[in-house]
């Protein structure tokens, strides 16, 4: 699976039903958490009557175009990008500008971790980089852009309606409270039908490995590597030499499933501190790569000083090549792409996964029970 199908999601077409409500449109800067999170706020203004209209994917151009002297801290490049994402928006046919401060995450994992928190940087992004539209002027007020960025606290769903509804009621002329129920009950179905959709893409996948016995890669990485310009489309190089891709935020999650792996969703026998919501997932993605003998290689990918990701280096290596699994790591990703050195490093990892996927994959499943029958249907008779 790629990341290709996340770009449709973005482009889809306002329904027949809320169609006209309202003559808003609303610009979204597609950055950091939104890359999760994207279904819930197409579905929210939708249901609202709203147009949303994205920026587009990162890049160097934009960046240095719209975002150059913006900045006002040093961090990542995924949080400074921001600056090139609201500048891009400003310059579009758009009547408020959302930037949300998201403080924790919807996770399938909620329930069997501690919390499902997002990177403190990362939330206050919007904080931050909005000031550096403020410092000689306010940018947002000379182009009649509404500027709105709530607090939006995924985990505690029954508080999501009073924060957004307080942060746009201002920026929407009538917008009722039980109109903002109503939304997010939308949103949380649309994001809920998207994710079903990828992970039953991903198993169509793991089924295709599994007839065919033939390896895929695993990739764990944080949801915003998938925007090219931050993750530099490293997954999609494998792609290139026939590896099936699989997103460890995407995987299965099937009963059947797990109970032939021998794992759960309970990730505390490797990871106490779980109080990150992309930390915990990738943890669990490591177990779940340490176990399906066809996900012969996992790549690691992580961008420049990220605090989040420094503790995390160690132990998910261990779990990934405790079963003879190859891990490699592609760390320190910034603004630019360095594509030579991308692509001697993608040969020399086909040139191992080539050597050593077949033995590995014979070494995994002597460790499990009989193959169940669902993984071995052809995909046509399954979908």
């Amino acid at each position: 699976m790629s990341f290709l199908t996340f770009p449709r999601l973005l482009k889809k077409k306002p329904s027949n039903q809320e169609e006209g409500k309202r003559y808003i449109k609303v610009g979204i800067p597609k950055f950091l958490n939104i890359w999760g999170t994207a279904p819930f706020w197409v579905g929210f203004f939708e249901s609202l009557g709203m147009k949303v209209v994205f920026s587009s994917d990162t890049s160097e151009e934009q960046y240095r175009t719209y975002g150059k002297g913006r900045i006002t801290m040093d961090s990542c490049f995924p949080v400074k990008a921001l600056a090139g994402h609201i500048g891009e928006l400003l310059q579009k046919d758009i009547d408020i500008l959302f930037v949300p401060m998201i403080y924790s995450l919807p996770s399938f994992l909620k329930g069997h971790v501690l919390d499902t928190l997002c990177c403190t940087r990362v939330m206050m992004a919007p904080e931050n980089i909005k000031a550096g539209f403020l410092k000689e002027r306010d940018e947002f007020k000379e182009r009649g852009i509404k500027y709105v960025s709530p607090f939006v606290p995924f985990a505690e769903p029954e508080l999501l309606p009073k924060y957004l509804y307080d942060s746009l009621k201002e920026a929407i002329e009538g917008l009722t409270y039980s109109e903002v129920i109503q939304a997010v009950r939308e949103g949380f179905k649309v994001l809920e039908e998207f994710e079903k959709s990828m992970r039953s893409k991903s198993l169509e996948i793991m089924k295709w490995c599994a007839v065919n016995n033939r390896p895929a890669l695993l990739i764990l990485a944080r949801p915003y590597h998938m925007d090219p310009g931050i993750g530099h489309e490293i997954d999609a190089e494998f792609q290139l030499y026939g590896y099936p891709i699989l997103w460890y935020n995407y995987l299965p999650i099937d009963d059947w499933l797990l109970d032939w792996l021998g794992i759960s969703l309970d990730i505390s026998d490797v990871w106490t501190s779980s109080y990150s919501s992309n930390t915990n997932e990738i943890i669990w993605g490591a177990k779940f790569a340490s176990r399906f003998p066809w996900i012969t290689g996992v790549i690691r990918l992580s961008s420049y000083e990220c605090g989040m990701d420094q503790p995390t280096f160690t132990p998910v290596q261990k779990i990934v090549e405790s079963s003879g699994t190859l891990f490699f790591k592609f760390g320190e990703l910034d603004e630019t792409k360095p594509a030579g050195s991308v692509k001697i490093r993608v040969e020399t990892i086909v040139y191992y996964l080539e050597k050593y996927s077949q033995e590995i994959i014979k070494k995994k499943l002597s460790r499990l029970g009989d193959i169940p029958k669902k993984l071995l249907e052809p995909v046509s008779q399954s979908a």
